[in-house]
């Protein structure tokens, strides 16, 4: 092992905070003229390091030694030249440059990845206990802890998950529901408000699914009307004018207003409903910027290379993503997709069905493909009869055992969703042989409602099945905000399909939590929850090639 040097820290910045954490590896790193030799010196050490804390050499915990162990050899994966090479960016050279200070415009974030990093491979992680024992005095129960066995130990233990649930109900419950009544009311009031505002005479129009596609707010007229119905903050002010200005897409439904907060722009209840669709200042800044080649800036998963005809991406052996359309009836801030999408509403960008014929004729001669997932901008932006012959042309495919239809209209507009849609996408299923699946994205509790309960019914009863896919954003990360998520979506029908990882697309860098925190909500909150309420798995995009289930490595 390298005996840490006796380097002095003149401020306490990030960088010097990596000299702390393992003075041995920043020397290395400092002293390694080249790559090649910092790569080879990093190795030797990390190798010796892994065969100390095996050896129990740092006197560590049960705990932090395995999180020791995982982090070494995550390191040693991720210093490979193989990994630098797939990645085309060099970790280790960054590193080097940084212990050298040849290195100032590193981003705070990258620091603090290795900052942790570094904690994590020496058991300075403080998981030992979790976040349960460590901050509320609620342990894991250990059946050797107690003295007696039988009924005693049994009462003893009951005892101890009384406090584990209890800490869960109080986490769970700091999230609300769009399913309790105080909340319904309040929204009931906020329909009138709404109503009143675009010259609506009641629920007539309201539950009327063209009404609400007729009065989405998006614009410079959209933007006035938001103003006059919800107090907004200065920064969301300024991004929404900013946005008008430059055509950067924006909208919201109606519906979706009604679940603001619309009295107060704090964000202590609503933040996760306002981040889904008002933008901050340094997305519509860096869409302006890029206003004019949108795709080369922002196509992070490189839509383009994995294309093999319009309106088709395929990534996968057996599956592929038919784009119907590129409109929504309002804009995600997240869209992966925001390089493609006009503005909301804008029913001149939709296709005929004869636009998306070469599309249908690839998917006809291509029988490896037996899943097909409708995707766009939101399909159910369509008409019955677009949406019923497109149905129709995959029903015919012998090929085709499933079919998905990705939407968040469930949760933008679940008027939509009427009981003759839902015939419509029902009648393709087939017991034993072919099934449809909806999949939507509930971002928090907050967002399901009774509308939303209605809506999913409609389509069980048709055999439909109905999944969520929750992008893990900042706002929905919350301690316990995804629990609270998923168990209000059981209780309006919908299963727990995936946890995802958002992208590393710098616009959206408001939106980014680490992936250590994907994890650490898995072992730490959703655990505690029945099974049936955690069926979901976190995954992550590797950019050009898909989904990846984060316990794949």
């Amino acid at each position: 092992m390298v005996e840490p040097n006796a380097r002095r820290f003149d401020s306490a910045t990030q960088v010097d905070r990596l000299w702390i954490e393992d003075p041995g590896l920043l020397q290395l790193l400092e002293e390694a003229e080249t790559l090649p030799e910092a790569r080879e010196a990093v190795a030797a050490y990390l190798e010796d390091h892994e065969a100390d804390v095996i050896s129990g050499a740092f006197n560590l915990g049960r705990v932090e030694r395995s999180v020791a162990l995982d982090w070494t050899r995550c390191l040693r994966e991720i210093f490979l030249e193989e990994s630098e090479a797939i990645a085309g960016f060099s970790t280790l050279e960054l590193l080097r440059r940084v212990a050298r200070g040849q290195a100032d415009d590193v981003s705070h974030g990258f620091v603090l990845e290795f900052v942790h990093a570094l904690r994590a491979i020496h058991g300075r992680g403080g998981v030992e206990h979790g976040w349960l024992g460590g901050r509320s005095g609620v342990t894991t129960p250990d059946l050797e802890e107690f003295p007696h066995r039988g009924r005693r130990r049994a009462v003893a233990r009951s005892q101890a998950l009384d406090a584990m649930a209890g800490t869960m109900k109080e986490g769970v419950q700091s999230h609300p529901s769009g399913l309790e009544a105080s909340v319904i009311g309040r929204r009931a009031f906020h329909r009138r408000r709404i109503l009143d505002l675009l010259g609506g005479t009641g629920d007539e129009d309201w539950f009327d699914p063209e009404w609400q596609f007729a009065h989405v707010l998006h614009g410079k007229e959209g933007f006035d009307v938001l103003r006059e119905a919800a107090v907004l903050s200065s920064e969301e002010t300024a991004a929404i004018h900013l946005a008008v200005r430059y055509g950067v897409p924006w909208g919201i439904t109606p519906y979706y207003l009604s679940l603001f907060m619309l009295d107060t722009a704090d964000r202590a209840v609503d933040g996760q409903i306002r981040a889904q669709v008002i933008p901050p200042l340094h997305t519509v800044r860096a869409m302006i910027e890029h206003r004019e080649n949108r795709g080369r800036a922002f196509d992070f998963m490189r839509e383009r290379d994995t294309s093999p005809v319009d309106h088709v991406t395929r990534r996968y052996p057996s599956v592929a993503i038919l784009k119907v359309c590129d409109v929504c009836p309002q804009v995600c801030v997240y869209c992966q997709r925001n390089w493609e999408l006009g503005d909301a509403m804008e029913t001149k960008r939709l296709p005929a069905l004869e636009a998306l014929e070469p599309a249908l004729r690839w998917f006809e001669t291509h029988p490896a493909i037996a899943d097909v997932l409708l995707t766009g901008g939101d399909p159910l932006i369509l008409s019955d009869n677009m949406l019923q012959a497109l149905i129709e042309r995959f029903v015919e495919m012998d090929h085709i055992r499933h079919i998905r239809i990705g939407t968040r209209v469930p949760v933008t507009m679940p008027m939509r969703v009427t009981e003759k849609l839902a015939g419509i996408i029902g009648r393709a299923v087939e017991p034993g042989r072919r099934w449809v699946s909806v999949v939507t994205h509930v971002e928090s509790a907050y967002e399901v409602t009774p509308e939303l309960a209605v809506a999913v019914d409609r389509l069980r009863t048709q055999r439909i099945r109905v999944y969520n896919q929750q992008v893990m954003t900042l706002e929905a990360s919350l301690r316990f905000g995804p629990s609270a998520t998923r168990m209000a979506l059981v209780e309006a029908g919908i299963d727990p399909y995936y946890t995802f990882y958002t992208k590393g697309k710098d616009e959206h860098r408001q939106y980014l939590v680490p992936i250590a925190r994907v994890l650490q909500e898995r072992k730490e909150e959703a655990r505690m929850l029945p099974g049936i309420f955690r069926t979901d798995e976190p995954v992550f995009n590797v950019p050009g090639l898909g989904k990846s289930h984060l316990r794949a490595r």
